[in-house]
């Protein structure tokens, strides 16, 4: 049974002409064409409705590969004129070809529908995937677009799923929390310092506050500095970084104010090592002098 269906997909392979080969050309494009305008619809639909942004752009990746697989198909079926063992049959040598010739390749299309199934992170998260951290903006079959906070689009291959740690500062919540670390000299005042970061924190506009979205202050006693942490949740991950420059800037402000200096370079060494080396240059200089 088996044989006479390869003999009749070989036959069928024989009897494609010009006219098929078009065909199936055409229906690549159209296809193309409805995936991009589903994309291109569901993502300015998302932007329009805030809520429900990362919601939407979900979908998107998962369209596409119902699209692609239908339309290959249909060419298979509808143009080519295969049974459906006869694509079974198809299916099952492909993927022996690919995966003795293209082995990354491969590894990225399984890759890809792992991520559409499982759902690791999706459209919209930020996440960091071996050495690439940003927004991912796009989910293929073969790569994830991420654009980073530099604005560069990046082409991560998805088979790093299965040899690298993927973390997500959101699953697929618009809220993430965002970290920063302010440094203090250890004569500061560290009550009124804490004070005054978590009063920047709590009125900057880009923060969320809920009873399961806290905010979060942290001091740590070094012998030299202070360090205080704040944990918050921004209400949309893309102003992560807009955020940590809004508290900074505003905490800064009032700690000058209030008097609270960061460490001091010379406490670490930096500034006694500098003016030594200023005063050799100090001593050389006269003896130069003196030697005239």
């Amino acid at each position: 049974m088996a044989e006479s269906n390869i003999q009749l997909l070989i036959d069928n392979f024989q009897g494609i002409g010009i006219t098929s080969i078009l065909l199936s050309i055409v229906i690549f494009i159209i296809a193309f064409l409805i995936a991009r305008i589903i994309a291109f619809i569901l993502t300015y639909t998302s932007e329009k409705i805030w809520r429900h942004r990362l919601h939407l752009k979900t979908i998107i990746p998962v369209i596409k590969v119902f699209i692609y697989l239908f339309a290959i198909y249909y060419i298979l079926t509808a143009v080519f004129a295969f049974s459906i063992n006869q694509v079974m049959i198809l299916m099952a040598l492909l993927g022996a070809a690919i995966g003795l010739g293209l082995r990354n390749l491969f590894e990225d299309l399984a890759a890809g529908f792992v991520i559409v199934i499982e759902k690791p992170y999706q459209v919209g998260d930020r996440i960091e995937m071996g050495e690439y951290y940003g927004e991912v903006t796009d989910i293929g079959l073969r790569s994830t677009k991420l654009v980073t906070p530099y604005d560069n689009t990046v082409s991560a291959p998805n088979n790093l799923i299965f040899t690298e740690c993927v973390a997500s500062g959101n699953s697929g919540s618009s809220e993430m929390m965002a970290e920063l670390d302010v440094y203090i000299n250890s004569n500061a005042d560290a009550d009124l310092a804490i004070k005054i970061l978590r009063e920047a924190v709590v009125t900057s506009r880009f923060v969320y506050i809920s009873s399961s979205r806290p905010v979060i202050i942290l001091l740590n006693d070094y012998p030299f500095y202070k360090a205080i942490k704040a944990k918050a949740y921004v209400n949309d991950l893309r102003d992560e970084f807009v955020y940590r420059s809004d508290v900074t800037r505003r905490a800064w402000n009032e700690f000058h104010k209030a008097g609270i200096k960061p460490p001091e370079l010379s406490i670490l060494g930096y500034g006694n090592e500098y003016s030594r080396s200023n005063n050799r240059k100090v001593i050389i200089d006269n003896n130069r002098s003196n030697s005239y």
